[in-house]
């Protein structure tokens, strides 16, 4: 029985270990950003989300971002940026992180739409831009990447 026990604790750390090295990997600064991105000679997705209050940024979350078939798509091909703006209180951001979405924000999304996914290449230039749509992981990376 106590074996059992001890199996059953190594299944869900394990669990738990492989999901955060399956999770997408976000940067939060533009300049990491464009460095990676030129590093890798990769395209920038920029994604500006109200993670906390926005229904279709949270379905396209879910949906799109949190997969893992759109993860292994995109691993090699984008560098993920995201800017969120959170309305809770007990999810607010650090304030040189709200500086710097709302600068990304000022440049990129000045009409202040949410979701907005803003392709940019290597050096921040607008190379296409899209929202939440009901599309399949891959059918949603292949739009990207077309751009």
């Amino acid at each position: 029985m106590k074996n059992k026990k001890w199996a059953a604790l190594w299944v869900i750390c394990g669990v738990f270990f492989f999901q955060g090295l399956m999770a997408q990997d976000w940067q939060t600064n533009f300049d990491t950003a464009k460095d990676l991105a030129q590093k890798r000679s990769n395209n920038i997705v920029l994604v500006f989300q109200g993670s906390d209050w926005c229904a279709p940024c949270i379905k396209l979350d879910r949906e799109i971002w949190s997969s893992k078939e759109f993860q292994d798509l995109a691993k090699d091909h984008f560098v993920m940026l995201k800017a969120d703006f959170p309305r809770k209180k007990s999810n607010k951001l650090p304030e040189e992180q709200e500086a710097r979405n709302k600068s990304l924000a000022a440049k990129y999304n000045p009409n202040g739409y949410f979701p907005y996914v803003v392709v940019l290449d290597p050096t921040g230039n607008v190379l296409g831009q899209a929202g939440y749509e009901k599309a399949s992981p891959k059918a949603y990376f292949n739009k990207l990447n077309s751009f």
